[in-house]
């Protein structure tokens, strides 16, 4: 069923969603889906509704025009999305393929509404799998000495595929600063859940050595500082004394997968709202 998609934020106050309400009434828009969540320590308020789009009298543009007096009494946030026009999805991977596999995979059959028009890698290994699903395949390679001609041509293949969203799906390179406000809330990370303990390098035999119970990965929006932007997802699993430490690479790989799909399916849903740096998913 096609859907529009209204997702509000403004400080909290009484009326806002008996307006929201009464405005779609008088238009005689069908909610199918509502959430809200009123945070009382910063004082803000959070909704979605989804809404049958062939119950309105409107389009999009129709809809921006007939509730910006409302957004405006509220000084609403807010944002207005059609679920019949798919968000375009440009991969960044290295060389593990166990994220970029998932998705490609969830895509191939249908768990994810989007459109992926390429894969970026700084690798060439994963080539042959980005093709099988008819997708091109763009190999960057980054010098370690000047990474900037790198990072132009990313941005350059992110904006000729008009991309609406990247995933770094175990992207080992640290985006620059200014692709990163560019597509600031638009950019998706996944990294295993130890930090900020057992950085660097091979981080589950850090963690095998200390005798962890517990290992976990978190999907987040890419900042300027490193693995620091408002989470989106996050799960664990329990590990034991009995795990070595290749079984602890494979259950962090299957955790990775699942949060990182998750994450992706609720950004790609409208689901997540920002505040600060901290999100409200409706999941």
């Amino acid at each position: 069923m096609r859907t529009f998609r209204l997702v509000i934020s403004c400080p909290d106050r009484v009326g806002i969603v008996a307006k929201v309400s009464n405005f779609l009434a008088t238009y005689n828009g069908w909610i199918t889906e509502a959430s809200h969540h009123s945070d009382t320590q910063s004082g803000w308020f959070f909704m979605r509704h989804e809404i049958r789009a062939d119950s309105l009298p409107f389009d999009l543009d129709g809809f921006k025009q007939a509730f910006s007096p409302i957004a405006r009494e509220f000084s609403m946030e807010w944002r207005i999305t059609d679920s019949a026009q798919k968000k375009r999805v440009v991969l960044m991977a290295s060389r593990e393929s166990h994220c970029l596999a998932d998705l490609l995979h969830r895509w191939h059959s249908n768990e994810l509404d989007c459109e992926i028009p390429c894969v970026i890698a700084n690798h060439d290994d994963l080539r042959s799998m980005v093709e099988w699903h008819g997708i091109p395949y763009f190999h960057v390679p980054v010098d370690p000495r000047d990474k900037a001609p790198a990072f132009a041509e990313v941005e350059r293949l992110v904006k000729e595929h008009r991309a609406d969203v990247i995933v770094l799906a175990r992207y080992m390179q640290i985006l620059p600063p200014a692709l990163c406000a560019e597509f600031a809330q638009r950019v998706i990370n996944i990294h295993h859940s130890f930090l900020p303990s057992f950085v660097g390098a091979k981080p589950y035999h850090q963690a095998s050595l200390r005798g962890v119970k517990l290992i976990g990965a978190t999907s987040h929006y890419v900042t300027e500082e490193l693995d620091a932007g408002p989470i989106i997802e996050q799960d664990v699993v329990r590990v034991t004394h009995r795990d070595d430490i290749e079984e602890m690479v494979r259950l962090g790989k299957d955790v990775e997968k699942m949060v990182l799909a998750r994450g992706l399916r609720y950004h790609l849903e409208d689901r997540v709202l920002v505040h600060d740096n901290k999100t409200v998913v409706f999941d």
